[in-house]
């Protein structure tokens, strides 16, 4: 629809022909009606006729009496008919053909509802929709708030675990460093006393004159200077421990030092079992001159040292 041509109903098709048959129909039934009708009100001519002969015959005898016949029952009088009652042919009603103005406006009124209806169900579609919307969100937003809760209290309990392994890793370490600290001292003390009798033993041999300690100097006795050139050696000593090592085994050097901190010689005194780590310790004692002096401010003649393959 256009705003120059103006809205038309459209007829509806077979029009003409619906009525041409609708009048057809009812002039046959008119006809009948009429017929019949005046067949039934018209009544018969009767039409009497008497025959007359010129010719003179002799009279006939008389006839004899007849006998007597039985009167007749008197047939019953048949009932009229009813008349058939008269059928009025149905009206055909044309509605009136609504006026343009009218139609164009009742057509938007109806557009106007529909849209109205249609704007109202699509409402309502976003309305649930975004109801659903709004659930589906507040439930996820718990089901995070569970998860969330729930990681925090796995990962409070995780570093509490944490802590306390770390207390107990430091506490058995210290325990550990305590005890191989106590066992260097005890071994250093040991290897040194094995050394004063090693000397002892060579000055009796030497008839006691005592060249052999002059010549080779004085040992160092101080637990901190050997500890400090343990560390040292340790330091520069490179060796791959298996994991499958069973224990861990010490290897135990006798080191003789020059006055000026350079290293005179070395024995092996006990060997950990492992060669390799026994020429890595070597090596390192080697890597490890010049030493430094002791707290008297010389160095030393000469020190023990134990090193194991898990404490480097």
């Amino acid at each position: 629809m256009t705003e120059v041509v103006p809205y038309k109903i459209p007829q509806e098709p077979g029009r003409w022909r619906a009525l041409l048959l609708a009048a057809l129909v009812h002039l046959l039934l008119l006809g009948l009606l009429w017929f019949g009708i005046r067949w039934q009100n018209e009544t018969p001519v009767a039409v009497e006729a008497e025959v007359w002969n010129t010719q003179v015959k002799e009279a006939a005898p008389a006839p004899a009496p007849p006998a007597p016949v039985a009167e007749p029952k008197p047939e019953p009088k048949p009932e009229p008919k009813p008349e058939p009652k008269r059928v009025e042919p149905p009206r055909v009603v044309t509605p009136p053909a609504p006026k343009p103005d009218i139609a164009l406006e009742q057509e938007k009124k109806r557009k106007e509802a529909q849209k109205r209806a249609e704007q109202d169900r699509q409402e309502k579609l976003a309305e649930r929709k975004r109801q659903e919307q709004l659930a589906e969100r507040k439930r996820q937003e718990k089901l995070e708030e569970q998860k969330r809760q729930r990681a925090s209290a796995q990962a409070a309990e995780a570093a509490e675990a944490a802590k306390r392994r770390k207390l107990e890793d430091d506490k058995r370490k210290l325990a550990e460093k305590q005890k191989q600290k106590e066992r260097d001292e005890a071994e250093a003390r040991a290897a040194d006393q094995r050394h004063q009798e090693n000397l002892k033993r060579l000055q009796a041999q030497a008839g006691g004159s005592g060249d052999a300690p002059k010549a080779q100097g004085p040992r160092s006795t101080d637990p901190s200077y050997v500890q400090r050139v343990g560390a040292k050696i340790k330091s520069n000593t490179t060796f791959n421990v298996a994991e499958s090592l069973a224990g861990n085994p010490a290897v135990e050097y006798d080191v003789q030092l020059l006055p000026d901190g350079s290293l005179r010689g070395m024995r092996k005194l006990r060997s950990s079992g492992l060669p390799g780590f026994d020429e890595a310790v070597a090596r390192a004692i080697e890597r490890s001159q010049p030493y430094p002096p002791d707290r008297s401010g010389a160095v030393p003649g000469g020190f023990t040292v134990l090193h194991r393959p898990k404490d480097q």
